[in-house]
């Protein structure tokens, strides 16, 4: 007879603790892709040790839950699952859904700020070359127009010639230059990615890049403000608060639903819109 609170039963694993790890789910899945974790890294943006932490159960290099949710909904579409039951998980297991935070702010670290430029003294040369032509050419129109008056003065002025009936008809009003306006995305160059944002809500951190590592824009978007960006075969980009962002390429608005403080990485080309 054995003397105990505890039964056999109170040590067997609950149902919900028989589930497989994220980890395992993610590591399981790339492997059947064939894919290596270099190649996860490559198509997702993450980096590899990132990868590697998160196929071993260790979001502590995410930075924060937030961007460990992020990092598992990409990692995931990279491999062919769907990402909703492991981020539902990845909730269940830590505490619940985290309250949405500014982005930008938990962002820095891996910001690439752009290098410092140097003063331009090519343009600075030629901006002070063309003041001293005009100022030259100013000094001489001025002195023939007062050599034109004091001969006026002498001579008599003549009267102003008015212009004759048929020179009257040809003169035609210049015709006024169109406004340009929104509309003009969807008629986007076909050679050309051509990718529109625009902050509907709260603020956003974004970061474009073009298809060689260029980077076309690194900052943030207040409400109500948008950004153009276009390259010959891709725009790669980073959307801090993706739930905030209304989302065009190449002239159709892409219709995923994001969710305020989500991150996302994101590469479109010329025949998209598909998330990248």
């Amino acid at each position: 007879m054995s003397i105990g609170s505890n039964s056999p039963e109170d040590d067997r694993p609950s149902i919900e603790d028989d589930r497989p790890s994220i980890g395992r789910v993610l590591q399981q899945a790339r492997i059947d892709a064939g894919l290596t974790i270099d190649e996860v890294s490559a198509s997702t943006r993450v980096r590899v040790p990132i990868v590697h932490a998160i196929e071993q159960d260790d979001f502590s290099r995410c930075g924060g839950d937030v961007y460990a949710r992020g990092h598992i909904r990409t990692v995931a579409r990279a491999v062919g699952l769907d990402p909703e039951p492991l981020v539902a998980q990845y909730d269940s297991e830590h505490g619940g859904r985290p309250a949405p935070t500014p982005a930008a702010p938990l962002f820095e670290a891996e910001r690439i700020r752009p290098e410092r430029r140097g003063p331009n003294w090519t343009a600075a040369m030629v901006a002070a070359i063309v003041a001293v032509i005009g100022f030259v050419g100013f000094t001489l129109v001025n002195g023939s127009e007062e050599g034109g008056k004091d001969k006026n003065v002498a001579e008599g002025s003549t009267p102003d010639k008015k212009p004759t009936p048929t020179q009257a008809q040809t003169t035609k009003p210049a015709d006024p230059k169109p406004d340009p306006s929104d509309s003009a995305i969807a008629a986007v160059p076909k050679d050309k990615v051509t990718v529109k944002l625009s902050v509907l809500d709260d603020k956003s951190w974004i970061s474009a890049k073009s298809h060689n590592g260029k980077l076309l824009f690194d900052g943030t978007l207040l409400k109500g403000e948008s950004r153009t960006f276009q390259d010959d075969e891709r725009v790669d980009l980073i959307l801090g608060n993706a739930g905030a962002i209304e989302l065009y390429v190449n002239g159709k608005k892409v219709e995923d639903q994001f969710e305020t403080g989500q991150v996302e990485r994101l590469s479109y080309t010329k025949g998209d819109p598909e998330v990248g």
